[in-house]
């Protein structure tokens, strides 16, 4: 009776787990493949995308170059001179006169709208444009995140490409924090449109920003302008280096 007993047991466990209604029968394991959560290092830029947006501000395209070109040269935030102990070479050095909490209150933002001695950067050299002290509080406020896009191939305009539009802008970002004021670095001012004209038909803009071979490297060695910025200013320069 036993054995009997134990036969229908095993024969009624079988039969639950053949019945698909039955708590009993075997469900198959669903995994959740429509969210990836990849953790992101702060120190580390996150991918640029294809199509950057224009409400965006960005910090290897806008911030990185004015903080750099227009702070940490030698003798101010570089690495090297760190005056008043600031270095403002990186993110992450940046990133330590920020106060995401409170964007206006942050030293990096602070000392621009500062007038006289405390204005950074401070005389001879030029301050900060009413619209870059905006594109740095903007990206403060947006969380101030190490962020990055570059414009691809596909969508990089140069056919619409102007001086006061397109070139100068560029221009403004990357060099006129060492190339303006009363004494610009190694007597090149880039800060007019006479200026940059002068550079431009003697080769000398196009081979620096193209690093190339007997033109000095120019934002610096280690750092260089996107593709599409390249050749939206060889673009200006075929047309002619208008004043558009």
């Amino acid at each position: 009776m036993r054995i009997l007993g134990l036969i229908l047991s095993i024969f009624v466990f079988v039969s639950c787990l053949n019945d698909k209604n039955s708590p009993l029968a075997y469900q198959p394991i669903v995994v959740d493949t429509t969210t990836v959560v990849t953790p992101i290092n702060p120190s580390t830029p996150t991918t640029p995308a294809t199509n950057c947006s224009p409400d965006t501000v960005y910090f290897h395209q806008t911030i990185l170059p004015l903080i750099t070109s227009n702070c940490a040269m030698s003798g101010c935030h570089d690495a090297i001179s760190k005056k008043d102990g600031v270095i403002l070479t990186d993110y992450t050095n940046i990133m330590r006169e920020v106060k995401v909490s409170s964007p206006a209150s942050s030293d990096l933002y602070k000392c621009l709208i500062e007038t006289g001695e405390d204005r950074m950067p401070p005389a001879p050299a030029a301050e900060f444009s009413l619209a870059n002290k905006g594109l740095v509080l903007k990206w403060i406020q947006q969380g101030a995140k190490n962020n990055s896009c570059s414009a691809s191939s596909a969508t990089c305009d140069t056919t619409a490409v102007s001086f006061s539009a397109t070139v100068f802008p560029t221009l403004k970002t990357y060099c006129t924090g060492c190339h303006s004021g009363t004494t610009p670095s190694a007597g090149i001012d880039l800060n007019s449109h006479a200026a940059v004209k002068v550079y431009a038909a003697n080769g000398k803009l196009m081979g620096s920003i193209n690093h190339a071979v007997g033109y000095i490297p120019m934002p610096s060695s280690t750092s260089k302008l996107g593709t599409c910025e390249i050749s939206q200013i060889k673009a200006w320069i075929a047309e002619g280096t208008l004043n558009n």
